[in-house]
């Protein structure tokens, strides 16, 4: 008889693990990724001078740094999982005529782009998805003249429609996404999203029996122009 609370014992803990397994492997592996980062208010102030001239892409300091890279949902052993991959080698510039974005380019190294696992990364960067070898940037363009009047100069944003040329391995795809504005001092900050199914640009999600990636995801972009 004394074995038997050993017993039930035995049989509670693997219960316990058989019911918790799921939420271990989660906490273990980190969770879903924190979302692609969007302009943000905090610390903005009032806007200083015209939106005309010449900027270009800067660094820029939190909640508003300089980043860009891809969000796709995937299932990794079983387990939904929203993976976002991002980097902050940005470089790029803007032309503002009067208030009119008259041109605006970004070109983003896809070498850089990073997650929280870097098994994930290699493949990411491997020829049959990315091919960073190949085409090591990816450029965001602005395909079309935008009128930036609408945005306030009191330190808030404004959600501005936009066509933006997506390009990708030498695959250019166009999309009309909204993007965030804000002015703050003389800095103008954008950020967006543009919708991407990898197929349209040559990229072959990863299917590989432990993980399954969905068949589209977005492009994400964040920059800060300073004034040239």
């Amino acid at each position: 008889m004394r074995r038997l609370p050993w017993i039930i014992g035995a049989l509670v803990v693997v219960i316990v693990v058989v019911i918790a397994a799921p939420y271990l492997y989660r906490a273990a592996r980190g969770g879903d990724d924190a979302p692609a980062p969007t302009v943000s208010i905090d610390g903005a102030e009032a806007a200083t001078g015209d939106l005309d001239g010449s900027r270009v892409v800067v660094p820029g300091t939190a909640p508003n740094e300089t980043s860009a890279g891809y969000t796709v949902d995937e299932i990794l052993r079983g387990e939904p999982v929203t993976v976002v991959g991002s980097t902050s080698e940005v470089s790029g510039e803007a032309t503002i005529s009067g208030t009119v974005l008259e041109s605006a380019s970004f070109d983003v190294q896809v070498a850089g782009i990073e997650t929280d696992i870097n098994r994930r990364d290699e493949q990411a960067r491997s020829p049959q998805i990315l091919d960073a070898g190949a085409h090591p940037f990816a450029t965001l363009t602005v395909a079309e003249p935008v009128d930036l009047a609408s945005v306030p100069t009191d330190g808030t944003t404004a959600s501005i429609p936009m066509e933006i040329d997506l390009t990708i391995k030498g695959t250019t795809v166009r999309e009309e996404i909204e993007v965030t504005v804000l002015r703050t001092g003389d800095t103008l900050i954008a950020s967006g999203a543009v919708p991407l199914t990898w197929a349209e640009v040559g990229v072959e999600p990863p299917s590989l029996g432990f993980v399954a990636v969905e068949p589209s995801g977005t492009i994400d972009f964040l920059v800060s122009l300073a004034r040239r």
